[in-house]
């Protein structure tokens, strides 16, 4: 009979929801220019961003974002992600790598195709400071 009270008792309290505050570490610019790498790469003028995250404080400095290149995007058309780094977390930037699913682009890339596409995004990049 107890147990069976003590139940009712921790049902019966309201239960509280605490939304997590936004991470402190946050680099808004950081993010838009991985966006602005994303949106240079794949030749999209509108990207939709769904879980984006920075990461100002870590060397290289970065950013990592999911996105959708459809219009009205549902929850479930965010399958796509890049990740970027940068040569430090303020502007200019200075793109040093990015990576698109599991391919990676950069200036030490073996594979010479997909040293060029760096190369030209990063080309993109720096005509916009």
């Amino acid at each position: 009979m107890r147990h069976a009270a003590a139940a009712i008792f921790l049902f019966a309290i309201p239960t509280i929801v605490v939304a997590a505050p936004p991470a402190s570490a946050q680099s808004p610019a950081l993010e838009q220019a991985c966006v602005n790498v994303a949106k240079n790469f794949l030749l999209s003028p509108k990207l939709t961003t769904g879980i984006v995250q920075s990461f100002p404080e870590l060397d290289p400095p970065g950013a990592r974002l999911t996105f959708a290149t459809r219009d009205n995007p549902q929850p479930v058309d965010f399958t796509n992600q890049i990740e970027c780094e940068f040569n430090k977390a303020e502007a200019p930037f200075g793109l040093t790598r990015f990576c698109i699913s599991n391919t990676c682009y950069s200036a030490t890339e073996q594979e010479p195709e997909q040293r060029r596409r760096y190369l030209e995004v990063k080309a993109l990049m720096d005509r916009q400071k």
